[in-house]
């Protein structure tokens, strides 16, 4: 997963726990694209303390992944999603029987997973 996918997939599913001011800081650096000096004057902190928070929430999110696996679960489901629209989706030169029988299939694990 690419780094900035999986800082805003893991602050979607995690920010909430992190503090306020956590919270500000990471989505300004995350969401807003904003510099380390930008974020510092607006915080009034020093660039390495920016920067230290920023490691220090992508930690926390992290851990709280290892531990919970939400966002590895959401990405499966939308995965098996995605593999139910497709057979769906195809043309009647596949034996509609089987295309069923797989997308039952899939949805057992989808709800499974849930």
């Amino acid at each position: 997963m690419d780094r900035i996918y999986e800082q805003t997939m893991l602050f979607d599913f995690y920010g909430e726990l992190l503090t306020q001011h956590q919270r500000g800081v990471y989505e300004d650096a995350v969401y807003n694209d904003m510099s380390l000096g930008e974020i510092a004057e607006e915080y009034g902190i020093s660039r390495q303390g920016v920067h230290d928070l920023i490691r220090r929430c992508d930690r926390i999110l992290q851990n709280y992944e290892s531990k919970l696996h939400l966002v590895e679960r959401f990405v499966r489901a939308r995965e098996t999603v995605g593999e139910i629209e497709r057979l769906a989706g195809e043309d009647g030169s596949a034996d509609p029987g089987e295309r069923m029988r797989r997308i039952r299939k899939l949805a057992g694990e989808l709800l499974e997973e849930l």
